[in-house]
């Protein structure tokens, strides 16, 4: 039977590796212009193909045959999965049953690949997955994966395999429990993170380039800002190399970091791209640090709508959350696109947050209709989305906000901005926010049930069908409590955590990261 090789010869950059011993699957369980628009996949794909005597070759839903050589999932010596949504668990699920690989570890033999998952979920809690995956990378690849590969490719027996993963730092093998920490790359300059492949089958149809890791803000809901820190940037020689090479390919830069408008030297880095003849974007940015150069440059490059996150609407909720933006760093933000020319905007908002009452949410009506009277005949998107706790973050104790809450904060919203011309509503099913909520706080009771669902809708019947209550798992938890996570070490105490979500409950703020800090322990 002929194999369709269409989409590589659309590819370029893509590695084949001939007399390579080891065989390495890199599976991104979702579609491929999804999973090719993720930076981590093209870091850990370079990554792995410069390995003497390894060859990777890439893997994305629903096709159980590589990219590269079309050999079916089940042929590799070992297959990683980047995992980076919860939704994305049932994904595993339904590629792993097409590939006729089983699904429980411990039904696998000596004669299956050893599976392994990385990413952030897999970082923040990897006990939903527990029963399904060998092993799990917690923390930063270019650290974790020259051992991990290493004990690999020494062929021993599948026990003494694992045994031998679990005493690497940063790998945590489920059925070798025992503390785990978090690994992270110091120096980011050793390795340069970039597209690899250049396809324009992707998302964004961007070449993309990292700028920076981690965040120092201290936003009490965030988990990237707990579970990547500390704070670094690459040097702007390294970030100015990059765009260099990717002058051949004519695409849009792509910056990525949690956000962009921190980065130091950000305007060097604009007038850099726009005077190498390349149009940019960026992944994010901050109202409080976006500056005027920065706007311009994404205008210039054919920006046609800002986005700007105040996530809450009112004084107190901005102290509850630690945004530490003001209703002032908004307009300021807004300001500076429409001298730029900007006509439309969108805003990111949460609902059901810690600490949150009706009249919060008025609040997100007032500043919505404060910022179209200021921005006149543009149009304002509101995404409005649920509040999920995640694990190894100040707000990990709190509960999910409970279905008629929600649909009144919801309904307040829609009936309030229902007659201002120009403001569109949109938001994630309450439903949809509720299954990652369950997920994101899932402990090893919950893989059984991920195991035997192909979808959201399969893993609440599941639930109900084995009679589980699912408030087990959104409702708030004791600050005694014992969490599933808790054997994870991510370089700060579960104590400065409490004493963080106490500071929310206080409506105190706490300052961003700074040279010499040493409150969280990450730095010291």
């Amino acid at each position: 039977m002929r194999q369709d090789f269409s989409r590589l010869s659309k590819e370029r950059g893509y590695i084949l590796k001939s007399g390579a011993q080891f065989k390495f699957a890199l599976v991104y369980p979702n579609l491929y212009n999804v999973g090719m628009s993720n930076l981590g996949i093209h870091i850990i794909y370079k990554l792995l193909n410069e390995m003497q005597n390894v060859s990777c070759e890439r893997f994305f839903l629903p096709e159980v045959a590589s990219v590269e050589t079309k050999t079916p999932l089940n042929k590799f010596n070992a297959i990683g999965f980047a995992v980076s949504f919860e939704q994305d668990y049932f994904n595993v699920v339904k590629m792993l049953q097409l590939a006729k690989i089983k699904l429980r570890a411990a039904e696998r033999t000596k004669f299956d690949p050893i599976i392994i998952a990385g990413g952030p979920c897999a970082t923040f809690n990897p006990e939903p997955l527990s029963l399904i995956f060998d092993a799990f990378v917690i923390g930063e690849g270019e650290v974790i994966l020259p051992p991990l590969m290493e004990v690999l490719q020494e062929n021993l027996p599948r026990l003494e395999t694992l045994e031998k993963l679990s005493q690497i730092a940063g790998v945590y093998v489920p059925i070798f429990k025992k503390k785990v920490s978090r690994q992270w790359l110091k120096n980011l300059d050793e390795f340069p993170a970039h597209s690899v492949i250049i396809t324009d089958d992707t998302e964004f149809n961007m070449y993309l380039i990292e700028t920076a890791r981690g965040c120092g803000h201290h936003c009490r809901f965030c988990m990237a800002g707990y579970c990547f820190r500390k704070p670094r940037n690459r040097s702007l020689e390294t970030l100015k190399a990059e765009v260099d090479a990717a002058k051949i390919y004519g695409k849009k830069i792509g910056l990525m970091g949690a956000a962009i408008s921190d980065y130091p030297q950000i305007n060097e880095l604009c007038k850099y791209i726009l005077d190498a003849n390349l149009e940019m974007s960026v992944a994010s940015f901050r109202a409080d640090s976006v500056t005027k150069e920065l706007v311009e440059a994404l205008v210039k490059s054919g920006l046609k709508t800002l986005t700007v996150a105040p996530e809450v609407g009112s004084e107190k909720m901005r102290a509850v959350v630690n945004k530490s933006i003001t209703e002032e760093n908004i307009f300021t933000a807004v300001e500076l696109g429409i001298a730029a020319g900007i006509k439309n905007f969108k805003l990111y908002f949460m609902i059901g947050l810690p600490f949150e009452e009706l009249a919060d949410v008025e609040e997100i009506v007032n500043l919505t209709a404060r910022l179209k009277k200021f921005v006149g005949a543009g149009k304002l998107t509101l995404s409005v989305n649920p509040f999920v706790p995640k694990p190894f973050t100040p707000f990990q104790w709190a509960n999910f906000a409970d279905k008629k809450y929600l649909n009144a904060a919801l309904k307040i919203l829609r009936t309030g901005l229902k007659n201002l011309r120009g403001v569109e509503i949109i938001s994630e099913s309450i439903k949809a926010a509720e299954v990652q909520a369950i997920l994101s706080r899932g402990d090893r009771r919950i893989a059984e049930f991920v195991i035997q669902s192909d979808s959201p809708q399969k893993f609440l019947q599941v639930l109900r069908e084995n009679q589980v209550d699912e408030n087990l798992y959104l409702q708030a938890r004791a600050a005694d409590e014992i969490l599933a996570w808790d054997f994870l070490d991510m370089g700060f105490s579960k104590k400065y955590l409490r004493a963080e979500f106490e500071r929310a409950a206080a409506l105190k703020s706490t300052p961003a990261c700074f040279d010499g800090c040493k409150r969280c322990g990450v730095c010291i």
